[in-house]
């Protein structure tokens, strides 16, 4: 039912105004994810070219899902998309997204920072987050990276769906940051181990 893969710098401009349109939905549907509302969807795009050059540089990666061309059919296959710059999935609506940002510094080369994962809200209820975050993995395992952390609003659903993909509590901090109206919120911390790349079960 949906395309997870990952994007280039390139493909992310051409997909940046499609993005924002997601930011914006996620931002208006109350989650937590550094925004405050109403969004401006031109801001919300801008956001997004501005993470080009580290996607290029590798410093981001960033996957996205697309709707099968079939169970898109009836839906606007255009959500505030220019149509230029991703190849075959050139304006096609974007479902989902998530990001991994490897950690910079020579002692932590082996973990990286999971961010952003969104799902539309006219797509949930599919499994969809579920199916991002396992791209993602399979990726950072693939890269040699043998720890995952983030962070996300306690009592938040994100909460079910860590928990349910083994991810392991570390712990909250109060009034961590605000949700989209302004309410401060605690954020609970999460980790998980990788296997080694090769090791069975891979």
């Amino acid at each position: 039912m949906y395309t997870v893969r990952p994007v280039t710098a390139e493909e992310l401009l051409g997909a940046a105004e499609r993005l924002g349109g997601l930011l914006a939905d996620t931002v208006d549907g109350g989650a937590s994810v550094g925004f405050l509302a109403p969004l401006d969807p031109g801001a919300a795009a801008d956001w997004w070219r501005a993470l080009a050059p580290d996607v290029g540089a590798g410093r981001l990666l960033l996957w996205v899902a697309y709707p099968e061309p079939d169970a898109d059919a009836d839906a606007a296959t255009d959500s505030g998309g220019d149509g230029d710059g991703d190849g075959d999935d050139a304006g096609r609506r974007i479902a989902g997204t998530v990001q991994l940002r490897p950690a910079s510094t020579a002692n932590g080369r082996h973990r990286a920072e999971v961010a952003k994962l969104m799902v539309h809200r006219a797509d949930r209820g599919h499994g969809l987050a579920g199916r991002l975050l396992a791209a993602l993995e399979e990726a950072a395992v693939g890269r040699g990276i043998r720890t995952l952390v983030l962070d996300t609003e306690t009592d938040s659903p994100a909460e079910r769906l860590y928990a349910a993909a083994g991810w392991t509590r570390v712990g909250t901090v109060p009034d961590f940051a605000t949700d989209p109206a302004g309410v401060p919120h605690a954020t609970t911390v999460y980790y998980k181990a990788l296997p080694a790349a090769g090791s069975p079960g891979r």
